[in-house]
């Protein structure tokens, strides 16, 4: 019989977790299904590597982003990886959104009938793993103080409501990028994205696909508070590059580096200190997908 693995963290989509858990069961019909309930930072990790290592066929991963990227970090680089199903019950949901899965639990749930199921890469920084975004600078730092409470009343926009505070504090650092494409100078905000969707906003790194293989880096430069407002909207619409104070590199590994002590934000959660070494890892995970999607 095959073997599954529910990875769901309670605390989120609060009292509902158990139902969908529960209907989660049900549609997995065929399987030997084993449930793993997290209580803390980097359980999904150590459930994920289970999985891999009793050669499971699929794990289902129901939480939000971190409990994303915590499961992506127990199965990275594994001999085995099991297929990967997600049942989004965070305020954001990145990766489900770039991966135009469904954003409903109840819809999500029932793509685990589907036999259907695509590649999808992943990036990897230092000795970690991430799905969606890199980001260095203050603004970036910004969303360490947001709260879950923000998040849970605003959405996405309370990122955009924190570096809003902070851009009176702005502060551009020193970059430099080496290896497959160089850049350096003064940046005020440096993104390295996997996927076209960051903090909610499905269009600002419109050129990055799921399975391209390839870290598309963004860095706005240094420039006045008034001009990097003007910007904004252009950020959110998916025309970042229209502007001539904004490059975009695109390599499949790269070196960043800074002489200030700076520290990337890896999925939304606070990271590791420059200097960060980024690659990407093609098609390296298979995610269950709808009947009829796009594979």
């Amino acid at each position: 019989m095959k073997e599954a693995m529910i990875i769901i963290n309670p605390s989120s989509g609060k009292e509902e977790a158990v139902d969908y858990k529960k209907k989660a069961i049900h549609n997995l019909e065929g399987y030997e299904v084993f449930v793993r309930e997290t209580k803390g930072e980097g359980d999904a990790t150590l459930f994920a590597e289970e999985a891999c290592e009793r050669g499971f066929d699929i794990i289902i991963c129901m939480g939000g982003d971190g409990t994303v990227n915590e499961v992506i970090n127990g199965m990275a680089e594994k001999p085995h990886r099991p297929e990967l199903a997600l049942v989004p019950l965070g305020t954001v949901n990145d990766f489900v959104r770039a991966l135009s899965l469904p954003l409903e639990p109840e819809e999500a749930i029932e793509v685990l009938k589907s036999t259907n199921t695509r590649e999808a890469d992943i990036g990897k920084v230092n000795d970690r793993y991430f799905i969606n975004i890199i980001a260095v600078g203050a603004l970036a730092e910004a969303s360490f103080s947001t709260t879950a409470e923000q998040k849970s009343k605003l959405g996405p926009l309370a990122y955009v409501v924190e570096g809003m505070k902070k851009m009176k504090e702005k502060q551009p650092f020193p970059l430099e990028l080496s290896g497959e494409q160089n850049w350096s100078g003064d940046s005020l905000l440096t993104l390295i994205a996997m996927t076209n969707s960051i903090g909610g906003f499905e269009s600002i790194a419109p050129e990055a696909e799921v399975d391209d293989g390839s870290l598309h880096v963004y860095i706005i430069e240094d420039m006045p508070i008034p001009k990097f407002l003007l910007l904004l909207p252009k950020i959110l619409a998916g025309k970042l590059t229209e502007s001539p104070q904004v490059h975009h590199l695109k390599a499949t590994e790269i070196e960043a580096s800074s002489s200030f002590d700076m520290k990337a934000n890896i999925d939304g959660d606070e990271g590791c200190t420059l200097p960060l070494t980024v690659k990407s890892l093609p098609r390296h995970v298979k995610i269950r997908i709808p009947e009829g999607g796009s594979a």
